[in-house]
């Protein structure tokens, strides 16, 4: 890229979020970010990036911000803080938001940063932290049109592909739908190497099989290995990942839409946690499934 030109914005340098700066970084961007994690912070540096004080610092060197945050609550201290992007005072700025949060959340955080002269993008990932460190993501990016088109060279650099799907709120609401699926796939996916290990199949052999195979899906294809090994480190917590299951779930009743394989699905993610999975990946579904069928991992 120029040399004149101004930094992308990074704030929020977690899983997601350092490596999505990190691929800019290497596309060929300067990066300037912020986290309350100052070791994040010095990974950023490490990379080549610019660590700064503050989101308002942040807006203050950047006109184009990619967030990656864990919660409505800190979206709000982000925008409305006194170190926030509301108080830099640079109308003009576009935001892209990539958390999956409420609807209403991304509606009152455009109606906030609005007042600032910030435009706001809904633009939600789809792809775990594995997936991220490999640019392996798709946004689903939602919003002004003209917004959309000036990052669209910062998502190339950190993503394998990004649609602009319309009206803002049009990225959750796909995201949403995405992440339903994930959780019906990522059971089904355990269902069957739990049904392999008990018939005396290789559940290795079975995963790579299937992969290839008319019944294959991407969780099979990315969790299925920790499914095989009984070995789940987090590519998103599972504790974090019913999050997303709780707005599904909300975001289904208020539609009225019959969701009956997810709310099935549900039961699973619940029982993971109950058993003490926390702190694992939602792979770890699969230890639920083993404990039923009576499959001992000895």
């Amino acid at each position: 890229m120029a040399a004149d030109k101004r930094p992308v914005g990074f704030i929020g340098l977690g899983i997601m979020g350092s490596a999505m700066s990190g691929h800019v970084i290497k596309a060929g961007f300067a990066a300037a970010g912020y986290d309350i994690d100052q070791k994040r912070m010095d990974e950023l540096a490490r990379n080549g990036g610019i660590p700064v004080a503050s989101p308002r610092e942040v807006a203050q060197r950047c006109d184009l911000i990619v967030a990656c945050l864990p919660g409505p609550a800190a979206l709000r201290a982000v925008i409305d803080g006194p170190e926030g992007l509301a108080a830099a005072g640079r109308p003009g700025i576009v935001v892209t938001e990539c958390s999956t949060l409420a609807l209403e959340d991304k509606h009152a955080a455009k109606t906030a940063l609005g007042k600032a002269g910030i435009e706001l993008l809904d633009s939600p990932l789809s792809g775990t932290g594995a997936q991220a460190a490999r640019k392996d993501l798709i946004v689903f990016s939602s919003g002004e049109k003209a917004a959309y088109d000036r990052f669209v060279p910062v998502y190339q650099g950190f993503s394998r592909g990004s649609h602009h799907l319309g009206a803002f709120g049009n990225g959750t609401k796909m995201k949403l739908v995405a992440n339903l699926l994930v959780a019906v796939h990522n059971l089904a996916a355990a269902e069957g190497l739990v049904l392999a290990r008990k018939a005396g199949l290789d559940p290795a052999q079975a995963q790579r099989v299937l992969s290839e195979g008319a019944g294959m899906s991407r969780m099979l294809e990315v969790r299925g290995p920790s499914m095989v090994a009984g070995d789940y480190p987090p590519m998103m917590k599972l504790e974090l990942w019913m999050k997303d299951v709780s707005l599904i779930g909300q975001f289904a009743k208020a539609l009225s839409c019959p969701t009956p394989l997810f709310s099935t699905s549900a039961q699973f993610y619940a029982a993971a946690m109950a058993q003490g999975h926390h702190e694992e990946d939602p792979a770890s579904i699969c230890a639920v499934l083993e404990n039923m069928a009576g499959i001992g991992r000895g």
